[in-house]
């Protein structure tokens, strides 16, 4: 009883600028005081009315009136839209050049991928120029980014690392390459060749191959870079995944907290070194870190130390990420 009362009473009690506002009879004042109560206090109509001597039929219109003129606005977060002050806050608290937060369903990934995908397909359409080269990796991520990237400035495209074929229906490395360069109007320059192989005497003989040689060498005269984060566990890494439990636990073992295209970075942002580096086939960690802009993509909270970890490995220059992920990363 003591605590209702004493709730009913801070309700009560008017604030300086209240006191102001219905002094001086500025109607403005008074709608914003109204506004301020029902919206951000949650207080009731009764109890407003109450407090600043109104009626409960005034307080009413002045609500429908502050809606109607624009005084209020409300927003409803659908998935899709950027929190431009999340995005804000994830770039200073990560000290990056940019960063995009875009808001999803909760506990979908299907709808954070989606989300992240379209925002990345923004972010690249915005920063490649023409006749400059662009680096893709593959990931979820970069499918839907292909299938909404639109028309890209005139530039070549490169993949950045060995082919992954994920499932049926979904668009490999390959595909997603010669997309993004029709879209661009420009060359593609593919790998025909996996990820991961057997052993690296294999991988040895595939990168001596003229092609894919060739292929090897053009990363290292990259303008953008598109990456994505893999988390070293299961489900969060197509790396990861294709490894057996022996080879994924020697990866654990040594420090693995994360990976992009094979790369595999500690959680202090290390590269580490591990007989996977001598299977795959792609960029090496050192051309990664010297690509003038690299667009990174992840999603999730259960990659939060993988993302944080790739931010201080230095792969991160604009960070595209859900509302999930964004928050585990602020928190």
């Amino acid at each position: 009883m003591e605590r209702q009362q004493t709730e009913s009473t801070a309700a009560d009690e008017l604030s300086e600028t209240e006191q102001v506002a219905l002094d001086s009879g500025d109607d403005i004042a008074v709608r914003i005081a109204v506004a301020r109560r029902y919206y951000h206090q949650d207080q009731s109509k009764v109890t407003i009315a109450k407090a600043l001597g109104l009626s409960r039929f005034q307080v009413a219109r002045i609500l429908q009136d502050a809606r109607r003129s624009g005084l209020v606005r409300i927003e409803i977060g659908a998935p899709g839209r950027r929190d431009r002050e999340m995005s804000a806050a994830l770039q200073e608290r990560l000290g990056l050049g940019k960063a995009v937060v875009v808001s999803a369903e909760p506990f979908s990934p299907h709808s954070a991928v989606e989300h992240v995908g379209r925002a990345l397909a923004e972010e690249v359409v915005a920063a490649v120029k023409e006749g400059e080269t662009l680096g893709m990796t593959w990931s979820s991520a970069a499918v839907v980014m292909a299938q909404h990237v639109g028309q890209l400035r005139r530039c070549s495209v490169v993949q950045l690392a060995g082919a992954i074929y994920p499932p049926a229906g979904m668009p490999g490395s390959v595909e997603i390459c010669r997309t993004i360069a029709h879209a661009a109007g420009g060359d593609s320059h593919p790998i025909y060749a996996p990820l991961v192989v057997a052993d690296a005497e294999t991988a040895g003989g595939l990168r001596r191959q003229p092609e894919i040689a060739d292929a090897l060498i053009r990363p290292r005269s990259l303008d953008v870079a598109v990456l994505s984060v893999g988390a070293w566990h299961a489900s969060a890494s197509a790396v990861y995944d294709m490894l057996t439990p022996d080879q994924q636990q020697e990866v654990s073992a040594a420090g693995g907290c994360g990976e992009i295209s094979g790369r595999v970075f500690d959680a202090e942002g290390h590269f580490i070194s591990t007989p996977l580096d001598d299977r795959v086939i792609g960029i090496g960690a050192e051309d990664l870190k010297a690509v003038p802009r690299l667009l990174t993509s992840s999603h999730g909270a259960y990659r939060a130390d993988a993302t944080l970890a790739a931010v201080r490995a230095g792969v991160v220059h604009t960070l595209v990420v859900d509302s999930e992920l964004a928050s585990a990363l602020l928190s």
